[in-house]
């Protein structure tokens, strides 16, 4: 290995130190809590390497967004890419999906949130994302685009389809974050799903009973009577 692939090597190692510590850092306190000397002490690099990497805390800050883009996506992105393209051939057929498919799609998209839901691996994500719900900046706007905008439109047009609805309607789009919601609950008041169901932590068999759970909430989604499309 040449000095500039170790070089390289060591550039990429402190770069992923630095997101991985300032993902959990800026989780809990937020971006004006935290200075550049807890992250740089968290990621146990020279405090310079902030500035150098990603030209200051801003940059950082935006950084550890996008990295949480690409550490979720590691769970999802096979299973977009697998409906997409399923969507693909389908609009290439000059074929609308159907409401089986529909709704295999969606107890999949669903199953795979939950399970990443409860996992120990979410829980710096979760702070992250929600102080970015409560004050919105242009994290947010790399999380949304990046994935929680394209995930929640492709829960979209599975729910339209099962209810037989234009899946751009208000209707749809205030169903489909409702639907959203009974799944995030499992993150976001995770304490008080623990106490409210008298479990000590979510293991697998609890696991599986909230995918039980899941694909009745798919299950109960139907057109209203006399809607046909």
């Amino acid at each position: 290995m040449t000095d500039e692939q170790n070089q390289s090597n060591r550039a990429e190692i402190t770069r992923e130190k630095l997101l991985s510590a300032a993902l959990d850092v800026f989780g809990r306190y937020g971006f004006d809590g935290t200075s550049t000397r807890q992250l740089s002490e968290a990621a146990g690099v020279n405090l310079q390497a902030i500035p150098y990497y990603f030209g200051g805390k801003e940059g950082l800050y935006v950084a550890t967004a996008e990295y949480l883009v690409s550490r979720i996506d590691r769970h999802v992105g096979g299973l977009r890419q697998r409906i997409g393209a399923r969507l693909m051939e389908l609009a290439a057929a000059g074929e609308a999906l159907g409401e089986e498919e529909a709704r295999l799609f969606l107890t999949d998209m669903a199953t795979t949130m939950v399970g990443l839901f409860v996992s120990k691996e979410s829980e710096p994500w979760a702070r992250f994302i929600i102080r970015e719900q409560m004050e919105p900046t242009e994290a947010f706007a790399r999380v949304y685009q990046g994935l929680m905008g394209p995930m929640i439109e492709m829960a979209r047009l599975m729910i339209g389809t099962i209810l037989q609805e234009d899946p751009t309607s208000e209707h749809v789009r205030l169903r489909t974050l409702s639907f959203v919601g009974n799944i995030m609950i499992f993150r976001v008041a995770h304490a008080a799903v623990l106490a409210q169901m008298e479990w000590q932590a979510v293991g697998p068999e609890q696991l599986q009973t909230l995918r039980s759970l899941v694909a009745e909430l798919v299950g109960q989604l139907q057109p209203a009577k006399g809607n046909t499309r």
